[in-house]
């Protein structure tokens, strides 16, 4: 797997666990389409791994101000409305692939979130935020909407009403309030962040990979559902885990008084 790129860092840590850092510190970490192309990579490079290799993704951002301030602004100022919508379903789909991941995506946001960077903590599957960090929707002020996703994800995470006033104003809400709303998990002091990340994580790989993936999977399509078919589809998945060895490990272990040892398959 290629762990060189130019606007990103890849680790490749322990059990699994990959960290990806959107580096372009210079530019608040801006999204331009060089990052958008080479997440896309790193996504579906991970997307295809076995458990044994890939158990968790967290994303961050370089230094110390900014997860991600944005979407690049020289290179939208250069769009025209036919560019403007294939940037805008790059973005989307880009940010979808974190949904498609059969295993957990945490954000670690590290300061700014704001307009893409916003959007992008948005699509994964939970957030944990440094205590100095702020997040929102300020593209009305550069007489835009949100196009990554913003507009759709942002009322699912918080509710329409608090979701419609911070994307019509374009203000930005603490950590603090965030974690009010709903829209981040945790927030901790700066220092404490990754650590508290990965103690979540460790709590994650100590459980079974395939049923963690199938957990996600049906979540995703429960939102696309009513409740009838929602809790049809979760039985369907729930009885085919039973074809996996992990159920009878980890079922076995429970009967046996002993930890278990599970292996994604």
């Amino acid at each position: 797997m290629n762990l060189t790129y130019k606007t990103l860092l890849l680790e490749q840590k322990p059990n699994g666990v990959w960290v990806l850092t959107i580096n372009r510190p210079e530019a608040l970490n801006a999204l331009n389409s060089t990052v958008l192309s080479e997440m896309g990579e790193v996504l579906r490079q991970i997307g295809e791994m076995p458990y044994v290799d890939a158990r968790a993704l967290i994303i961050t951002g370089a230094g110390e101000k900014a997860f991600v301030a944005g979407a690049d602004i020289k290179e939208i100022h250069e769009l025209d409305e036919e560019k403007a919508f294939t940037f805008a379903q790059r973005g989307q789909s880009i940010f979808h692939e974190l949904t498609l991941l059969k295993i957990p995506v945490i954000a670690a946001v590290n300061g700014f979130a704001l307009g893409g960077g916003c959007e992008l903590a948005l699509g994964c599957d939970f957030i944990y935020a440094a205590e100095n960090a702020k997040f929102g929707l300020p593209e009305v002020s550069l007489g835009l909407i949100p196009g990554f996703g913003g507009t759709v994800r942002m009322a699912r995470a918080m509710g329409q009403r608090k979701a419609r006033e911070l994307t019509y104003t374009g203000n930005m809400i603490t950590a603090a309030e965030a974690l009010s709303y709903g829209l981040v998990n945790k927030v901790v002091p700066a220092s404490e962040l990754m650590a508290t990340v990965m103690k979540t994580v460790e709590a994650i790989l100590s459980k079974a990979p395939v049923a963690i993936g199938s957990a996600k999977y049906s979540i995703n399509q429960a939102w696309d559902m009513d409740v009838d078919q929602a809790q049809q589809n979760e039985a369907k998945i729930f009885a085919e885990l039973f074809n996996t060895e992990d159920v009878k490990e980890g079922t076995g272990a429970f009967i046996e008084k002993r930890k278990a040892n599970f292996k994604g398959q």
